[in-house]
């Protein structure tokens, strides 16, 4: 697949540059072109993203940092089941456990909540960093809410890192998913409050805050130019084009 040229493989992080080094240099350029090919494009065009970890994945599938691309590129584009695969084989490559999260929610993806609930327990989460630790607690509550158990996953979203007032990367996300549980409970005015609280922590519009927040208070966003009219112009402009107008008639 074409990769502009300005591409060199060089903005690649130096953790993935040094995995790299085990490849012929020639090849090891070729991997790190596509791998920045999808880190570039998994959010805007995750489907292209995933024709270029495949690529990747050809090249060098030994290396841990290729599986993980690939896993993320297949999750992106909700290949679950093969996600899951290539994360795996890049947890046995490194024996860490940053991707367990994301794996559980691969089994969510599968229509498998229990198997994320089981993966929950397991002695991996206690490894994870806060922010590992947080994305796990997101994935139990979307499993418990899989399974139909909605008072569960609100429990589950209470915590510390919730009432805190500081604001990190996972803020946002943690507050927006609490706030739509409250929502699916039917507790609305608790729902506005952590809307709310998300939109203040979501400097980056990760998440659709705002738009729920004027949903609950019953704004409507209209165009401001008004359909009958423009439909008026659009007749006009065609009497203009066909030499219809009144003053071109005898």
């Amino acid at each position: 697949m074409p990769i502009p040229d300005d591409v060199t493989g060089d903005e690649i992080d130096q953790d993935v540059r040094q995995e790299l080094m085990s490849l012929p240099k020639g090849l090891a350029e070729d991997v790190a072109r596509n791998l920045v090919m999808v880190a570039n494009l998994i959010d805007e065009d995750p489907e292209k993203a995933y024709e270029y970890s495949r690529i990747a994945l050809r090249l060098a599938s030994r290396v841990a940092a290729v599986r993980e691309a690939a896993g993320f590129a297949a999750y992106a584009t909700q290949k679950y089941s093969e996600a899951l695969a290539e994360f795996r084989a890049a947890r046995r490559m490194t024996g860490g456990v940053e991707l367990w999260p994301v794996m559980a929610d691969c089994e969510r993806g599968m229509g498998r909540p229990e198997r994320a609930m089981a993966m929950a327990g397991e002695p991996e989460v206690q490894k994870l960093d806060k922010a590992g630790q947080v994305e796990m607690r997101l994935v139990a509550a979307g499993a418990r809410r899989d399974m139909g158990q909605l008072d569960a996953a609100i429990v589950t979203l209470q915590s510390p890192e919730l009432a805190s007032t500081a604001v990190h990367p996972w803020t946002a996300r943690l507050r927006y998913a609490y706030a739509d549980a409250l929502l699916a409970a039917g507790r609305e005015g608790e729902a506005r409050e952590w809307f709310a609280k998300a939109l203040e922590a979501d400097k980056d519009g990760a998440t659709d805050a705002s738009d729920r927040l004027a949903e609950l208070d019953g704004v409507e966003f209209v165009d401001a130019i008004d359909e009958s009219e423009l439909v008026a112009d659009n007749d006009d402009n065609d009497d203009h084009e066909n030499g219809n107008d009144d003053e071109h008639k005898d």
